[in-house]
């Protein structure tokens, strides 16, 4: 299996420092739908991980943070893209729970409900706790720019390996290349 993990807020949307809690708020960054509907249409598996304290914090509900899925996953069909699943940490920074990224809870949780084995799997982030939650698992660090990725390369400590790109399309743009 061709699996990739990526983020969601700053990698495949624009992120909000006032959290996306609503459809309306979820707007796609520039060309990250068409990367994942290459990927996919390409035979690899697309799975998000992302932190969601916006749940903890009462900023929103599952029933919104469903219908911002649904949102993205009709976008994302309409270029012939999918989604195979969506991994998220409903916790708060403070709660002590180990999915929440940094820790790799989320990513274990991904290799064993997929059967995968996550050793070199790219893991795509625009924050230094998505790439320490790659690393962690055994995955490869991908940094995007958009998001945070300009303020996390610039603070630096990125774990050993991480790659750049300037965001998901030139991501995709490499691991097509590579087949």
């Amino acid at each position: 299996m061709k699996l990739i993990i990526l983020d969601r807020d700053g990698v495949i949307n624009r992120d909000s420092d006032a959290f996306v809690k609503t459809p309306d708020e979820w707007i796609p960054l520039p060309g990250s739908l068409e990367a994942i509907a290459r990927l996919t249409q390409s035979g690899w598996t697309v799975v998000v991980a992302t932190n969601q304290s916006g749940l903890a914090r009462g900023l929103f509900d599952m029933d919104t943070l469903n219908a911002i899925h649904i949102k993205m996953r009709r976008e994302l069909a309409a270029l012939g893209g999918s989604i195979e699943a969506i991994f998220l940490c409903p916790h708060g920074p403070d709660d002590g729970c180990g999915c929440r990224k940094p820790l790799p809870g989320m990513m274990h949780d991904i290799a064993l409900r997929l059967d995968a084995d996550l050793a070199g799997v790219p893991a795509v982030g625009d924050s230094l706790r998505d790439l320490q939650a790659a690393a962690a698992a055994g995955c490869a660090p991908w940094l995007v720019l958009t998001g945070n990725g300009e303020k996390t390369r610039a603070k630096g400590n990125l774990p050993p390996g991480t790659r750049v790109c300037a965001n998901l399309a030139e991501v995709a743009d490499i691991l097509l290349q590579d087949e």
